[in-house]
């Protein structure tokens, strides 16, 4: 692979929760369909750092719902460092659920890391007052972090969120000292409210807000899509870490970038677009061992438009890879495809999934009282993932 490697100076020191030190200071987010186990040890493979599962729903796991205690299995590589977010919504489901997993060990090991999703923005969880709506209920946001936190023990409990419902119903800065004020080691903002989905650009000026605002560490999300723009957010904002989601998409080697600059040196990875298909063979090898190689193949067939980004491949092998079915087929099909250099243009461009603003949808009257402390009816989801 095409790389630099000349020193410079260290960029950021090792992230601490609680007695877990994370380095490089770089987080997987988690994705729904996508950080599974494969993705994951595939990830691992390149750099460093703390990879969470998908996120896990506090009830499912809690009824024992048989696709969610598979999902929240730790793999061997992470018997030590294995982290699991957990979506709820109702303090007592919340707090059984983190019991589940620091005492009775339901992931075959106890977790290291406990994060708490009130980040997400997708219409299904907002309009049950749950993801990034639940923190303008601030009572029952610190009911739900500090259930949490006592049921964690000494697991640390991270929390997520996004800057607000929109611009008029901020919730970042509430959110931020009530999580301190609980316990939890740290908290994760994304550079969005919830109206924004995953349009336009991050905004990062809250996040150099909410590290003055609190003591614990603040951990900056959004628009990461280089090494070098983790960089710039901490010099920027003052984060003490970077949570990154769809940057890492077709792109596993972006935590070898962020662990070389967090190191301190200019490296990057510019991979061939030979090897670039030999990940993209481990990817779905890694997935088959998982799933069954039928089932990994087809998992693994919405990565190939994100690994093959850029590249000159013409439209029916696309096809074809898009519908491969088997390891010795992908093969077939990569080794049709002349080498090729990294496609240097698609440095910096967004990734993933994008969508245009649009209103919350909110159950009725959510915004009237902050302070109701009752969880919202029919919120709970029963299944895992997102």
């Amino acid at each position: 692979m095409t790389s630099t490697l000349e020193p410079t100076t260290t960029a950021l020191p090792p992230l601490k929760l609680g007695s877990l030190a994370v380095d490089p200071a770089v987080v997987l987010a988690p994705m729904a369909g996508i950080t599974n186990p494969a993705f994951r040890t595939l990830c691992r493979e390149f750099g460093a750092g703390l990879y969470v599962c998908e996120m896990i729903t506090t009830r499912a796991l809690v009824e024992r719902n048989e696709k969610t205690l598979q999902m929240v299995r730790a793999t061997p590589d992470e018997q030590d460092a294995f982290s699991v977010q957990l979506y709820g919504v109702d303090p007592a489901t919340v707090g059984r659920a983190v019991e589940m997993l620091v005492d009775e060990e339901v992931a075959g090991t106890r977790p290291a890391h406990i994060d708490l999703n009130f980040g997400c923005p997708v219409p299904k969880v907002t309009r049950k007052g749950g993801g990034s709506a639940l923190p303008w209920r601030r009572v029952l946001f610190r009911d739900i972090v500090r259930a949490a936190v006592r049921a964690a023990k000494d697991v640390p409990v991270t929390v997520k969120t996004r800057i607000g419902i929109d611009a008029e119903h901020v919730t970042y800065l509430d959110a931020g000292r009530i999580a301190q004020d609980e316990g939890a080691a740290a908290i994760t903002l994304h550079g969005r409210t919830a109206d924004q989905l995953y349009s336009g650009t991050a905004d990062w000026a809250p996040i150099a807000r909410l590290v003055e605002a609190v003591d614990i560490p603040v951990l900056g999300n959004g628009d990461i899509w280089e090494a070098d723009d983790a960089l710039r957010m901490v010099a920027e904002t003052g984060a003490a870490g970077v949570v990154i989601g769809r940057g890492c998409l077709g792109r596993p080697w972006l935590f070898g970038d962020l662990a070389a600059a967090f190191a301190g040196t200019t490296r990057r990875m510019l991979p061939t677009l030979r090897e670039v298909a030999a990940i993209m063979h481990r990817h779905a090898q890694l997935l088959g061992e998982e799933q069954g190689e039928l089932h990994g193949c087809t998992d693994f067939r919405k990565h190939v438009a994100w690994y093959l980004k850029g590249f000159s491949v013409g439209s029916d092998t696309r096809r074809a890879l898009a519908m491969v079915s088997s390891l010795d087929e992908l093969a077939g099909l990569l080794d049709r495809i002349p080498d090729q250099p990294y496609p240097i243009e698609v440095l910096g461009a967004p990734r993933g999934r994008t969508s245009p603003p649009r209103p919350v949808a909110l159950p009725e009257g959510w915004l009237a009282d902050r302070d109701d402390p009752r969880p919202p009816a029919g919120a709970e989801l029963d299944v895992s993932g997102g």
